[in-house]
């Protein structure tokens, strides 16, 4: 570390959360003002590229997943982006349907419930993929 992010680390605090900082104003990290500041485009994908990282990483101890072809692994992903691992594994049905490599089965399992009917236009292209096992099309 440099000893100018020592100093100011030592004067503004390190922080993994969101908080408001002394003016008030919403701030993460090393005193970064995300209301007047807020993030550059690398630093939103450096964000997004970590999380990919870690929800694949969770769900790579599941032998379901890992059988999965690399379409339908994206449809996972992203689901548990949207919803966290624990309101993912809460599709019990649609898990069940994934080990037993019943893709028609998980998609009606994802159409049917109330996620794919809040998400609009995501929950008909992932159910089209996990279908299919053809990627989205813009």
């Amino acid at each position: 570390m440099h000893p100018i992010e020592e100093q100011l680390i030592l004067h503004e605090g390190l922080r993994t959360t969101v908080y408001r900082c002394p003016a008030g104003y919403l701030s993460i990290g090393v005193g970064r003002n995300l209301e007047k500041k807020g993030i550059s485009v690398e630093e939103a994908l450096l964000l997004l590229r970590n999380d990919i990282t870690e929800i694949t990483s969770r769900l790579e101890v599941y032998d379901w997943f890992v059988s999965l072809d690399p379409i339908r692994q994206k449809v996972i992903i992203d689901m548990v982006f949207n919803l966290d691992i624990s309101g993912f594994l809460a599709f019990r049905r649609m898990i069940a349907a994934l080990q037993a490599g019943d893709y028609e089965r998980a998609a009606n399992e994802m159409a049917n419930s109330r996620w794919y009917r809040q998400v609009g236009q995501r929950g008909i292209r992932l159910e089209r993929m996990m279908r299919t096992g053809k990627d989205y099309e813009v």
